[in-house]
């Protein structure tokens, strides 16, 4: 559950920062740093989400904003899991207060958002693009035999920490789940989605699957049979890190107070 505004209002890491930096000027049409515009960064952790508001013109954090939350209680042991709409909410609370501390116009000169965010994490989705399941998280490690399994035919082993093994986890585990399972997203790929109506992933932060091909630059699909014979196609689109995964959506521009359109960057893990 929400455990409202945390200490960590008062300092933000670097990581909310990050992602500005991956809005292209390239695939933008337009300088990087515009003056007079303001960018929204957004850090979605394991405890909490952070957002700031920078102003490249002054190379200066202007506003920020932070809200906290936990894991869902279990007794399983190696369980650790979130509920997406809980990052949803922490999103749009700590982007509003970051906005505010901005003052003035801050929002109406928003020109770019960034996400980062925690890694490795499973989002199961339907065919409607609704979350099935609480999200598994990177440190739950329920899939370790899984891992185990994989790593004996995989290119490079991997630990439970990784996507593909939780994939395997919950096609043994929870078969009424995996028959609904339409779209696979990391979290930062299921809040770039909830801001923008688009599914896409940034390469560097596929590679945390297990199932991507590094040096083409694309799924394996020998490696996603692993899994099962029609994973690949429930793999999103890949996209490069100077790329936009889309427009800021109508919806997320209202809760946010934005301008609808406002460009928002691959981002990253």
């Amino acid at each position: 559950p929400l455990v409202g505004i945390s200490a960590a209002a008062v300092h933000i890491s670097r990581s909310a920062l990050a992602p500005i930096m991956l809005l292209s000027p390239l695939t933008a049409g337009a300088a990087l740093v515009s003056p007079g515009k303001l960018y929204l960064g957004i850090d979605a952790g394991t405890q909490s989400t952070k957002a700031l508001v920078y102003d490249a013109a002054q190379r200066a954090v202007v506003g920020r904003g932070a809200v906290s939350y936990e894991m869902l209680e279990s007794d399983v042991v190696g369980r650790a899991e979130q509920d997406p709409a809980v990052w949803v909410d922490a999103m749009w609370r700590a982007c509003r207060e970051a906005l505010a501390d901005a003052g003035g116009d801050a929002a109406s000169r928003i020109c770019g958002i960034g996400v980062s965010g925690q890694q490795h994490g499973l989002v199961a989705l339907d065919a409607s693009y609704e979350v099935i399941r609480p999200a598994k998280l990177w440190c739950d490690t329920e899939s370790a035999e899984e891992a185990a399994e994989l790593s004996k035919s995989l290119p490079v082993p991997i630990v439970a920490s990784f996507t593909a093994s939780k994939l395997l986890w919950l096609k043994r585990h929870e078969a009424a789940a995996w028959a609904r399972l339409a779209h696979v997203a990391l979290p930062h790929d299921y809040l770039n989605y909830v801001l923008t109506g688009e599914l896409v992933m940034e390469g560097s932060d596929a590679s945390g699957i297990g199932l991507l091909d590094v040096g083409a630059r694309a799924w394996d699909a020998s490696a996603a049979r692993l899994v099962d014979a029609e994973l690949l196609d429930k793999l999103p689109p890949l996209i490069g890190p100077g790329e936009w995964c889309g427009r800021l959506h109508p919806s997320a521009a209202e809760a946010l107070g934005l301008p609808c359109g406002v460009p928002v960057s691959a981002g990253g893990g």
